[in-house]
């Protein structure tokens, strides 16, 4: 496990730099000067802290056409964003507060407009980077205006694929990485990294964390063997993807039972790595929109900060913000939308979710062991779930008082319960439930959950 130790505490606030700032969704011309747009985040660093987590990640910032998945120029701020000197001041902005900086690197792809590919169209296949991407020119040769074929990212067109078997990528993406690192950013999650093969991530982040070996790197995973690929990758983790759809999933459909069922192989994952989890990130609908029920929210919340992983709090949905993801042209627009200036601009209507993410962190930073918790399930049945979280590092793990060990109680019915918890539980340290030591249960009202210490 390659993970470096301060993960071990990190909570992020996952943030899409083009949405929040209200950048124009297209980026123009490419020698557009700056607006600068970065430092509109640094108001809203003391709100992250306040919040408990330790760390801003963020998606693209690096020069594009449209939503920054479409890269013209990685070692360039994208000019709706600013430059390296706005760049610079948000770095020292986070790390002074203590806030560690993750970026979003999209290495599987890139825009048509990307330097190297249009000078492949312009000048044809005798250019060195033609190399880079994988081409399909035509039988009876090519000629000035003649464009090539070329595989692109899941069939849009716009979205040029690299070729990842040319040394020549795997060098662009080592300095990539290297470079911002340089600049003070602490890791890189990988867009789309289960479209790249884990051969080429090994070497890669084998050279970059030789200059930098305390950076973190998490690829972007929707399904497969994850524990197999970050072992052949190098991977410290990926996004957990199971795990969210099972939250609300089970959540919506009364179904305790699938919930239980990814926590069983979450457990497995825990073996090799610590996975990054999340309820909301900007490539789905918000959870206060996927909830069939407004209520089902503190359960979800109490779900991912009870259980073992890096989670990942998307922006907004620390205020259940609403946005439905639509399969379509602007499709995102929903789920990235621009921030105000401030967090007093903010509707007293969200606060109530801020403040219980505030209780539910704030019991995860207290015992910190829970980022790599095992769960068993000692209760299920459709809506009700009574689960363990328990510490698999014994007497290392730095904690006192509770054993290493948290119970966790949820009722998704609206009917007030009794649900059975160990003998001698400890002391309600979170939630609403009502313990009755006598009976060996906590009684929580209808869509109600506690978290108990063991005795």
């Amino acid at each position: 496990m390659t993970e470096p130790d301060w993960v071990q505490h990190a909570i992020w606030w996952h943030v899409y730099p083009i949405g929040f700032v209200g950048a124009e969704p297209s980026a123009g011309a490419a020698d557009r000067p700056p607006v600068h747009r970065l430092g509109q985040l640094v108001p809203w660093l003391d709100y992250v802290v306040e919040l408990g987590a330790s760390g801003l990640a963020l998606g693209p910032v690096f020069a594009s056409e449209t939503h920054g998945y479409d890269t013209t120029d990685y070692f360039r701020i994208d000019p709706r964003l600013g430059d390296d000197a706005d760049f610079d001041e948000l770095i020292a902005q986070c790390h002074a507060r203590g806030l560690k900086v993750l970026l979003d690197g999209v290495f599987n792809h890139v825009g048509r407009s990307f330097g190297p590919f249009q000078r492949v169209l312009t000048e044809g296949p005798g250019v060195p980077a033609a190399s880079w991407f994988r081409l399909q020119w035509p039988e009876s040769g090519w000629t000035p205006g003649t464009e090539p074929g070329y595989d692109d990212f899941e069939g849009h067109h716009h979205l040029v694929a690299l070729n990842h078997d040319d040394p020549g990528v795997a060098a662009l993406v080592t300095d990539v990485m290297k470079h911002w690192l340089g600049r003070g950013a602490d890791g890189w999650r990988l867009d789309a990294a289960y479209a790249v093969p884990a051969s080429f991530w090994a070497p890669v982040l084998a050279e970059v964390r030789r200059d930098f070996p305390a950076a973190y790197f998490v690829g972007e995973y929707i399904h497969g063997d994850f524990a197999e690929e970050v072992e052949r990758s190098t991977l410290d983790s990926v996004t957990q993807y199971e795990l969210w759809k099972a939250v609300w999933s089970s959540l919506n459909d009364a179904n305790f039972y699938e919930l239980a069922s990814a926590l069983e192989r979450h457990n497995g994952f825990l073996d090799s790595f610590v996975p990054l989890t999340f309820v909301g990130n900007h490539d789905v609908t918000r959870l206060a929109s996927k909830l069939d029920n407004p209520d089902q929210l503190a359960l979800a919340l109490t779900v991912l900060l009870t259980v073992g992983g890096t989670p990942s709090i998307y922006y907004g949905d620390e205020q259940a913000f609403r946005g439905v993801k639509e399969d379509r042209a602007g499709g995102d627009d929903a789920v990235r939308p621009a921030f105000p200036a401030g967090p007093a601009e903010l509707a007293a209507a969200g606060w109530p979710v801020y403040h219980l993410h505030q209780e539910l962190i704030s019991l995860r930073r207290r015992h910190s062991w829970l980022h790599r918790a095992r769960t068993t399930v000692l209760t299920l049945s459709n809506e009700h779930l009574v689960y363990q979280a328990r510490d698999d590092g014994g007497a290392d793990n730095g904690e006192t008082g509770d054993g290493g060990a948290l119970t966790v109680a949820l009722n998704l019915s609206a009917t007030p319960a009794d649900l059975p918890v160990p003998s001698g539980a400890g002391t309600l340290l979170a939630g609403q439930g009502r313990q009755r030591p006598e009976r060996n249960v906590v009684s929580l009202p209808g869509f109600g959950w506690a978290v108990l210490g063991i005795g």
